[in-house]
């Protein structure tokens, strides 16, 4: 396939101003893995997108077992929820400019506004579907309600909410890259947008390559770790 690519683009039936070649592709990311640029802007945007991620998963996590074991006060949060969650990262970028500038902090709450409401209701339906036989049994055996959600609900919805974690960390790289074409200078996001403001499309796809390389490898990451940080995930997938 990267051999038809490279011969089309070389006898000129892809034009290169619209697709670059493969080798022109190699020769853009060898000059920006050779400056460093490239792996600086990795770094920042994925310290970016994990800080805000952080913010939104330990914000959302907690009230998601809230509002799974309080009926009424999901029925008072869920009209708010349900406003705030078909809302686009891209829909936050002008608030949260007004609000904290162009800094690091904007970077982060556009992460955090975009995963916050997914990942609430992630864990809110994990919650929701633990099995209610549990729940019974430690209240009968005296079990506070705090204990109740840490030895039961949390437990019980950690493998849903591990899938969610997986799919709203997905969403936190397109809020950031997002945040990064529009209001930044260094980053993934602002290498792939000032290329195309130069009309460097080689620049262009190796920016992307970058973002799905970036991703891969802390997808990887978290599946390493995840049973460290979660060990009921273990006992789940023997029992399954």
């Amino acid at each position: 396939m990267l051999t038809a690519w490279e011969t089309l683009t070389r006898v000129g039936l892809i034009d290169r101003a619209i697709l670059a070649s493969p080798s022109m592709v190699a020769g853009a990311l060898w000059k920006l893995i050779a400056n460093g640029t490239l792996f600086d802007y990795m770094l920042i945007s994925a310290q970016r997108v994990l800080a805000g991620f952080f913010l939104s998963a330990a914000a959302a996590i907690p009230l998601g077992i809230l509002l799974g074991a309080s009926r009424v006060l999901k029925a008072m949060l869920d009209p708010v929820i349900s406003i705030i969650r078909p809302l686009p990262s891209l829909s936050w970028i002008p608030l949260s400019m007004l609000w904290f500038g162009i800094g690091e902090t904007q970077k982060y709450s556009i992460v955090f506004m975009g995963t916050f409401a997914p990942l609430l209701v992630f864990v809110t339906d994990a919650t929701l579907r633990v099995d209610r036989t549990l729940i019974k049994a430690a209240q009968n055996l005296g079990a506070s309600r705090l204990k109740v959600m840490w030895e039961v609900l949390l437990p019980g919805a950690m493998p849903s909410i591990v899938s969610g974690l997986k799919v709203t960390l997905a969403i936190a790289w397109a809020c950031i890259i997002s945040a990064e074409m529009v209001g930044a200078t260094d980053g993934l996001g602002f290498l792939i947008w000032n290329a195309k403001d130069w009309g460097n499309i080689s620049q262009v796809i190796t920016g992307m390559l970058a973002i799905s390389a970036t991703i891969l490898f802390l997808d990887a990451l978290f599946l390493r770790f995840q049973y460290r940080l979660f060990p009921w995930l273990r006992h789940y997938e023997d029992d399954s």
